[in-house]
């Protein structure tokens, strides 16, 4: 909690609807973020029941600069995952991070099932859990605006609360369903909406209008100038304003490193037709901020789509970046900006998560193809390209149609385990992949990574950066890597600042606003967190040398060519030597 010397956190009980804070001094040297969310997690863990069962929380947590300090925008949440069965650790922006400073909370513990369909309600003053009944089964838009209806009074305004809900695909347990935020950000990957669906909760609503005062104002003015400047008046993050993410689809198709028709290939014949230049030019209408960020990354796109016949038609406006573009475009074989954003706004309004959403799909392509299954599971003839059929089946897998859509929902995983196709199931250790055929690094870092995300440790970066192939040096800078975005993710800040905020000017941050801490302090911190992560991981009895990597990963060539699979084995071997040693290490 800013300007004192303890973590707020409020515990709520939806079973029993017992609310209550704690200022808890210990979860201080986790600094905060994904630090106390990860302590909290383990802390109420119940590693003997199902990732869906009422008793396993839900954390949510902000960093001690959120908000206050540029682009420290984010909020993380921390469970287990229904999609891997192991932790689960997902970031959204928008304003709920502003939101949960406004309220006065560090953190926020959810456990237990509501005796009927209801949503939370979080302020400075009070805490409610609220019948949501009239609202379960709607989809993401019609619930905002009913959330925003009924809490529109009492002086509450849009710009201090902040709101974020499940669709019908965390209603009916999808494991890989998402949470949205503020309508165009989402706590996706991992499963989060499916365990609030089980928890019968739709909905959270916070807001806060607490004063913050800020105790040593001139040196904190000072900070934030030069971190303010550092994001607008430099190269550092000029191309997440302009064009966005989006702008790698070129430069990774020329290099061969994007995955297209479930990785049969890593080029898309169609890459430019679908292309951040390609949607900036014929898409996009629109750039937003997460609370707190000037940089306005959130690309929102607009399409057309008839709704009635007579020439009835209505724009539909659609958030995109780079991994909904490989996911939902190259994956499928889908080759146009508007079929792209109608696929991606069926996905939102669902409430599923479009990597693994898009990754299933595409095995589940390929699987029809080669005979696998057929028509009367897939109830439609999908085709890589063919946007209807997508769309129809994402209707299919949110409702858990038939079987087949039921198998599917719990990832592709699992699906090829019933069907057939393992070696063709596009997932690390139960997540689907990202939109990065790179090297290596792109396969080995999610496999070890803590929440087996490329985000862990960024390992497609290290293969875009190496000039040659060096095993040590792979392990190494994906080890270290690991140990660093633990640090930086207990700030909680957007990893797109990472070259804003180098070790230097988050100590300069941290101490602005009254955290005594030294570079040796963030080395510790980073390796303290990391530590809890992996006894999460083995309080749940995952193997890191037992991941099995799907064999087409080694058959289609990567931009730094053909990996080999011994290869990839040995360097987890490697990577868990790494891990192995950390948890003998005490940085208590």
């Amino acid at each position: 909690m800013l300007n004192e010397k303890y973590i707020k956190v409020l515990y709520v009980d939806l079973e029993t609807e017992k609310i209550r804070v704690e200022r808890r001094g210990d979860l201080v040297p986790y600094l905060g973020g994904v630090g106390i969310a990860s302590k909290l997690l383990l802390e109420n863990l119940k590693p003997d029941l199902e990732p869906s069962a009422p008793e396993q929380p839900i954390v949510f947590a902000i960093g001690p600069g959120a908000y206050i300090l540029p682009v420290l925008s984010k909020t993380v949440a921390m469970f287990v995952s229904p999609l891997t069965g192991e932790i689960g650790e997902s970031y959204a922006g928008g304003r709920l991070a502003m939101s949960m400073l406004m309220a006065g909370y560090d953190a926020l513990v959810i456990s237990g099932k509501a005796k009927k369909y209801s949503y939370l309600t979080i302020s400075s003053e009070d805490v409610n859990i609220r019948d949501a009944r009239a609202m379960w089964g709607l989809q993401i838009k019609q619930t905002f605006r009913n959330i925003r209806d009924r809490e529109h009074g009492g002086g509450v305004s849009a710009g201090k609360r902040s709101i974020l809900c499940i669709g019908p695909g965390g209603e009916n347990g999808v494991a890989y369903s998402c949470v949205s935020v503020d309508v165009y950000r989402h706590f996706g990957r991992m499963g989060l909406g499916s365990c609030m669906g089980s928890k019968n909760l739709k909905a959270i609503m916070v807001y806060g209008n607490r004063s913050i005062p800020i105790l040593n104002q001139k040196q904190y003015f000072k900070t934030y100038q030069n971190i303010y400047k550092k994001c607008t008046a430099t190269d550092n993050m000029a191309k997440y304003h302009d064009a966005g993410t989006p702008i790698n689809v070129l430069p990774l198709n020329k290099a061969g490193g994007l995955p297209t028709r479930n990785l049969q290939s890593a080029t898309f014949e169609h890459a430019e037709n679908i292309s951040g230049e390609a949607f900036a030019q014929k898409n996009l209408v629109r750039k937003l901020s997460c609370g707190g960020c000037p940089v306005g990354c959130i690309h929102i796109g607009m399409y057309r789509r008839e709704f009635d016949k007579g020439h009835e038609y209505e724009a539909i406006s659609v958030a995109y970046d780079f991994e909904l573009i490989f996911a939902l475009g190259s994956f499928l074989g889908i080759k146009d900006t508007d079929e792209i954003l109608a696929i991606i706004e069926e996905v939102e309004e669902y409430g599923l998560d479009a990597m693994s959403t898009g990754v299933c799909l595409g095995w589940a392509t390929e699987s029809l193809e080669r005979g696998y299954i057929t028509t009367k599971d897939t109830l439609v003839d999908l085709k890589f390209g063919d946007v209807d059929g997508y769309i129809k089946a994402i209707g299919y897998l949110a409702k858990r149609g038939n079987k087949f859509y039921n198998i599917l929902g719990r990832g592709s995983r699992y699906a090829a385990s019933k069907y057939g196709g393992e070696d063709f199931a596009m997932q690390i250790a139960g997540n689907e992949m990202a939109g990065y055929h790179t090297g290596y690094g792109s396969v080995v870092g999610p496999a070890v990574g803590a929440r087996h995300s490329h985000l862990c440790n960024g390992g497609y970066s290290l293969d875009q950066g190496a000039k040659e192939f060096d095993e040590d040096a792979l392990i190494d800078g994906l080890f270290r890597e690991e140990c660093e975005r633990c640090m930086t993710n207990s700030l909680v800040m957007c990893l797109f600042a990472r070259k804003i905020y180098d070790r230097k000017t988050i100590l300069e941050a941290l101490d602005s606003i009254g955290w005594k801490v030294t570079d040796d302090d963030l080395t510790a911190i980073g390796k303290r967190i990391y530590q809890t992560k992996l006894q999460i991981k083995n309080a749940l009895g995952f193997q890191q040398k037992g991941v099995k990597l799907p064999k087409r990963f080694f058959k289609t060539f990567s931009m730094n060519g053909q990996l080999d699979e011994e290869t990839a084995y040995r360097l987890i071997r490697k990577y868990t030597e790494k891990t192995d040693e950390l948890m003998q290490e005490s940085y208590e």
